[in-house]
Order: C-alpha cells, then sequence, then structure tokens
C-alpha cells in the first residue's frame, strides 16, 4: 500500500517511520525542511507520566491574571476568526474536573505507547539526539498550588504514573543546580522516569534514515487541495504535482483545520504559539540542570540537551503571528537567571518560536473523521505534547488502517 504522509514535523516523521516498518510505499509532504514548524525548538522534555492538560479547572481562578498581565505566560488577542471563538469557549467548557481526569486517563495511556514505540524507534535507528533519562521536577512555589499537585499526582498514580511530591532540600538534592533557588520552592513532583532528546536532530536523524530506505520525500511543496474519486481521496494536489496514494494521513500541525475543512472536517485545532531559547551551558558541576525542570508558576520548562539548555514556555492564542517579541524572550532569559544563575552566561539565545497546534481538551485527533473521506486519517492536535505523543500516535494510526487494508 502507498501512504501519503503530510507533514514533516516529528508527528509526520514518526508515522512515516511507522508505516514503513509495516512494508509499506511511503511518501512524506512539506512546505518546509523536517522538523521547521512547532517541532524544531520545542520544549524537549519526553513527558510520559505528566501530563496534565492546559485546561483544567484551575485555570478559572488564574484567568484574570493570566490575561491582564502584562508578563502572563497566557495570552489572548482576538482575532476577526470565528475559529479562535469556538475554540476559547469550547477550551473553557473543557476546564472542569471530570473532562480534565478523562483527559489525562487518556492522554496517560497514549504516553506509554509512544515510550515503547519511541524505545522502537531508537533500537532501530539509533539517532544521534542528544537523549537522556534524568527524570522531571515540576516546582511549585506556593503551599495551596503544590497542594493543588497533590490531587493531579493521586489522580496520575492510580493511573499507573510512579513519582512523589518533594520538599525543598529533596529537590536540591535531586537537582543541586536549584541551590539558589530553594527559597523560592514550596516543593515539587518527581518523576524519575521522564526524558528529554533534541526533537530537531531526531527529525533529521528520522528524515536520512527513512531517505535511505526508499521513502520518497518531497519538501518545499504546498498543499493546495485533493483529487477526489467516489468519497475518497484520489491525490493530493501539491505546488509540485499530483500525488497518488491509496491512503493519506494529515499531520500539518495547525495547517490542519484549514484542509480539514476542504474535506468536509471540522477539526477543532488552534495555535497556540510558544517561544524557546537554547543557550550553551557552564560545564562546571552543579551549574546548570541534568534533571528536567518545569516552573509550574512561570510556565517555563528546562531540558539538557547535551551541552544546551533548552528553556521554553508560553502558550498565546494570536492566531498565525510568527514574530518574536524581544519582551518574551526576554522573560525566558530572566527565568533562566532567576531559577539557574550560574547555568550560563546567556550570550546567544537562538530565540525561536512555534505554532503548537491544540484541541480544546488538549487530546489529539487521530484517525478517521465523519464527512472526511475513508482513506484520510488525520493525525494532529496535540498541542505542547507533540513529542511526547508522536511515536504513540503514529502507532494507533498504522492500527487504524491496517484493519481496512487488510
Amino acid at each position: 500500500m502507498h501512504v501519503c504522509v503530510l507533514g514533516a514535523g516529528i508527528v509526520g516523521l514518526a508515522t512515516a517511520w511507522q508505516f514503513d516498518r509495516l512494508g509499506h510505499q511511503v511518501t512524506v509532504i512539506d512546505r518546509a525542511a523536517p522538523g521547521a514548524g512547532a517541532s524544531g525548538g520545542n520544549g524537549a522534555q519526553l513527558s510520559y507520566s505528566y501530563v496534565q492538560p492546559l485546561a483544567d479547572p484551575s485555570i478559572w481562578r488564574q484567568l484574570p491574571k493570566l490575561l491582564l498581565s502584562p508578563s502572563s505566560p497566557l495570552k489572548l488577542q482576538p482575532q476577526l476568526d470565528p475559529l479562535q471563538w469556538r475554540w476559547g469557549l469550547a477550551f473553557l467548557a473543557a476546564c472542569n474536573a471530570q473532562t480534565s481526569r478523562d483527559t489525562t486517563k487518556q492522554l496517560l495511556a497514549l504516553a506509554a505507547l509512544s515510550r515503547t514505540e519511541f524505545e522502537a524507534m531508537q533500537a532501530d535507528v539509533a539517532p544521534d539526539c542528544d537523549f537522556s533519562a534524568t527524570g522531571k521536577l515540576v516546582l511549585y512555589a506556593s503551599p495551596a498550588s503544590l497542594e493543588g499537585a497533590r490531587a493531579q499526582v493521586e489522580l496520575q498514580r492510580t493511573m499507573g504514573s510512579e513519582q512523589r511530591i518533594v520538599s525543598p532540600d529533596e529537590c536540591v538534592a535531586i537537582e543541586p543546580a536549584l541551590i539558589d533557588y530553594r527559597s523560592q520552592m514550596a516543593g515539587a513532583v518527581y518523576t524519575p522516569s521522564e526524558c528529554a532528546a533534541d526533537c530537531l536532530k531526531v527529525c533529521a536523524e528520522l528524515m536520512r534514515v527513512l531517505s535511505g530506505r526508499s521513502v520518497r520525500f518531497l519538501l518545499g511543496a504546498d498543499v493546495h487541495g485533493f483529487a477526489r474519486s467516489e468519497g475518497r481521496v484520489a491525490a493530493v494536489k501539491t505546488s509540485d504535482g499530483d500525488v497518488e496514494a491509496d491512503a493519506f494521513v494529515m499531520a500539518l500541525g495547525s495547517a490542519s483545520h484549514k484542509l480539514g475543512r476542504a474535506l468536509g472536517a471540522y477539526l477543532p485545532v488552534y495555535p497556540l504559539k510558544g517561544y524557546s531559547i537554547t543557550v550553551e551551558v557552564d560545564p562546571s558541576p552543579g551549574a546548570a540542570p541534568r534533571v528536567n525542570v518545569t516552573d509550574s508558576a512561570r510556565k517555563v520548562v528546562f531540558a539538557r540537551i547535551g551541552s544546551r539548555l533548552r528553556v521554553a514556555g508560553m502558550a498565546e492564542l494570536v492566531g498565525h503571528d510568527a514574530s518574536i517579541p524581544a519582551t518574551r524572550i526576554e522573560t525566558l532569559a530572566a527565568a533562566t537567571r532567576a531559577l539557574f544563575p550560574h547555568a550560563s552566561r546567556l550570550e546567544e539565545l537562538h530565540p525561536w518560536t512555534g505554532m503548537r497546534p491544540a484541541t480544546p481538551k488538549g487530546l489529539p485527533i487521530i484517525g478517521r473523521l465523519p464527512r472526511a473521506p475513508s482513506n484520510m486519517l488525520f493525525n494532529t492536535g496535540h498541542g505542547a505534547l507533540g513529542f511526547t505523543l508522536a511515536f504513540g500516535s503514529a502507532r494507533r494510526i498504522a492500527d487504524a488502517l491496517e484493519p481496512a487494508s487488510a
């Protein structure tokens, strides 16, 4: 079977790898280089056991500050865009305890599958990607916020996650680079099994290996639409000509909504704009973190990737504006100085922005959709968990297609 994957981010490339290992002919189409979109400068964390969705009941009490404070990690800029309003209202409707619990359960199951499939990819591809498995600390600034985290930890424990609440002293024992920040912490959630890697390097390695296995890459090609026949997609129309295939997978991130609509499907996917910096670290022992760290108050994540530190955060609903305001980059630099004052000289920041494709509940869209052609499958809407969930999502896509092709 010939499978055409639309999108060469980490989700699309994981999907291509999955179909290639099953013996299918694969073509990958993207307007840019692999990982050039939301994958390239992401937070680098592989959060398999701590997946608290953004749509959470706590959003309601945080909303005034999140929306009105100029330094807020969440920013809303209303657009003349019905999708933004429809998405925003659905997001607020999802900010309740029952939905958050249900979403957490589904995300943890998908993340567990993704860990297994990522490990299979590592064994197969052996990517040079600065992979580490040093665990993660999620820091909380107040006793009240730490107590709120305790409920999430208990929920995730019942679903198989192994993590625990730790004191500020335990935080420093786990990650000595936090010594100067000790007085600012009420405690943290520690998950020993969490990992990190350079997602852009994974993308590049996947393309290198897959190209050698006869996977066809059509890069620099814009997708304009589809040719349909008898209720199925016969070909995808691109700026480089039509590409025919037996089945198609749409993994185009935040661009999926528009193309899905052309096929008669509604995809509630909206870009959540995020930022990152990547800095060289001081190699002195205890200067820069080796454990992944998430500052829950600032909503900033830190991940060690080789000799570099990736610092990422923010979530903005501002449409497809790809500009990088200096204030946002300074916020990430300031967070780095606050938590890890000896980690880096911050001389070169390598600022980045990406449009994370998010659904209101935080659950990705995986598989077929009503009213869409039966041979078009969707793999999109992973939000800030694209790297974490990519390989599990790819496995589910493959499983969804295989029965139909058997």
